[in-house]
């Protein structure tokens, strides 16, 4: 398919997400909208993975160019962060420590229900 077509269906998926954002009571951003829309036209066959490979694989490519407006803005305010490092520390480490125990917990869990189902005690 068509690069100009790939991007006009991103920028289509982004615009629907913004304008569901606008229309929303709580506040959530147009860009993670965006991508719910996204992953639900791919669930649902409206939109195949042909019909944004290009640009998917585009934007994958060249994803740490993204990154460079995030680091500039975290640099300007390298004074602020310095008078915070010991918080900031903290809480580095404890989220990192409870995101592995999430995942830990969640891995023993998805083994533990797929054991079961094997064993014949959960049929469907």
């Amino acid at each position: 398919m068509n690069i100009i077509v790939q991007i006009g269906i991103f920028f289509l998926i982004c615009l629907a997400g913004d304008l569901l954002s606008a229309l929303l009571p709580i506040p959530i951003p147009g860009s993670i909208i965006a991508m719910l829309l996204l992953f639900l036209c791919l669930l649902f066959k409206l939109i195949k993975p042909e019909h944004i490979e290009k640009k998917s694989d585009f934007l994958l490519g060249n994803m740490a160019f993204f990154f460079i407006p995030a680091g500039v803005g975290i640099l300007e305010q390298f004074p602020l962060l310095l008078q915070n490092l010991l918080p900031l520390a903290v809480i580095c480490v404890v989220s990192t420590v409870l995101t592995f125990g999430a995942a830990s917990g969640t891995v023993r869990l998805v083994l533990w229900l797929q054991n079961r189902k094997g064993d014949g005690h959960h049929e469907s």
